[in-house]
């Protein structure tokens, strides 16, 4: 027989040599997916661990960076930088009414506060005492915080004069902000605008609406804002 037609007639390869062979590639393929799955697991795991290792680091860099602000805008009575926490500054004493008046009156004519407005954010931020420093961080009489003193361009927050012109800048800020709402305005600037903005109204913070309800009881019925 002619040798072609030799090859032509040769027996086809059993069938289950096809099965093995196929079944070999499934397996190959599924133990590669498999390795695939857990190199993306393994990436997943790895990505999350290091978001929170920026997280912290930005947070740790957050307050390191408020800490020194809060250190460089505080000058104590001998205008010597303070170490943060602040220390209470001894034989710290309120104000003189007579002596807020007059500060409140001056800093209201300058950008259109009633000053007995001032006076009434005074009274219940610090109760008059001009070295107040609050748990956050709030300085002086109007309770100014570091980064806000620090918008406000305001080199010695705990110096009366300059501390409440700030104050009242920020507030009429805020009037501004809200159309004149007061409620408003006393709401940002005791919880922030940002809590403000995001719900459009007053936050439901009892700290918040206390605040607002003692400003605007001193405050008075008789009192105007502009």
């Amino acid at each position: 027989m002619p040798l072609f037609e030799q090859r032509h007639s040769a027996p086809f390869p059993p069938i289950w040599l096809g099965v093995r062979l196929a079944l070999f590639l499934l397996a190959l393929i599924g133990a590669r997916a498999a390795d695939t799955a857990e190199v993306q697991r393994s990436s997943v795991r790895l990505m999350r661990a290091s978001l929170e290792t920026q997280r912290t680091a930005v947070a740790r860099m957050r307050t390191n960076a408020m800490n020194r602000l809060r250190t460089a805008l505080y000058r104590g009575p001998s205008g010597v930088p303070a170490q943060w926490p602040l220390p209470v500054v001894p034989g710290c004493r309120p104000l003189p009414e007579r002596e807020i008046a007059g500060l409140a009156e001056r800093a209201g004519a300058r950008v259109g506060i009633a000053p007995g407005l001032l006076r009434a954010v005074i009274d219940v931020e610090s109760a008059g005492l001009p070295c107040a420093v609050s748990r956050k961080g709030a300085l002086g009489l109007m309770q100014l915080m570091p980064a806000t003193a620090l918008d406000l361009q305001v080199e010695r927050p705990f110096d009366p004069g300059e501390n409440v012109a700030a104050g009242a800048r920020y507030l009429k800020q805020l009037l501004a902000r809200y159309g004149g709402d007061l409620t408003l305005a006393l709401g940002a600037y005791n919880a922030g605008p940002s809590r403000v903005d995001g719900i459009g109204g007053v936050p439901g913070i009892p700290e918040t609406t206390d605040y607002i309800g003692r400003v605007l009881s001193r405050l008075g019925s008789a009192e105007t804002v502009e």
